[in-house]
């Protein structure tokens, strides 16, 4: 239970502090993550694992851009296969939580429940840069393969 709770605690941590990294800079809007997402589709449908790869390269402005960013999990496990924070990778995203909000269970679900290639939205709370306020978050996801994948914006 410990070693939950401290997995819990950290991906909150890497949710504030990747959110925070871009509070000077425009966030990317509805539009830029539904193109980012297609283009992500169409990158794991040509080579999953040459995919997976250039979603964690922090560098690839392709799917790299602000705010905006692909994740990845396996829906065979729960693995997170894709992530801005890389240490993220490899844990179970249904174990994600933002404070009683089960997000990483959310996703899963929506991802493993929807024929492949149909986008969901997922709706949350979660603070825009540099505020503590909650705003509305969204994001995009589908399920491509064994791949639940997504890319989240602010409303």
């Amino acid at each position: 239970m410990r070693r939950k709770s401290l997995g819990v605690g950290l991906a909150a941590l890497v949710l504030v502090w990747s959110t925070t990294l871009v509070v000077a800079q425009q966030l990317g809007t509805a539009e830029e993550a539904r193109s980012m997402l297609d283009r992500a589709v169409a990158a794991l449908k040509s080579s999953e694992t040459a995919a997976l790869s250039k979603f964690n390269d922090q560098n690839n402005k392709q799917f790299h851009d602000r705010d905006l960013c692909v994740f990845c999990f396996n829906l065979s496990d729960g693995k997170v296969t894709s992530y801005s924070a890389p240490f993220l990778i490899g844990a179970d995203v249904r174990t994600l939580r933002l404070i009683n909000d089960p997000i990483g269970q959310r996703a899963f679900d929506t991802a493993r429940n929807n024929p492949e290639g149909k986008i969901a939205i997922l709706q949350y709370n979660f603070p825009k840069p540099g505020t503590t306020a909650p705003a509305t978050k969204l994001s995009f996801e589908t399920r491509i393969g064994n791949q639940g994948c997504g890319v989240t914006y602010y409303e």
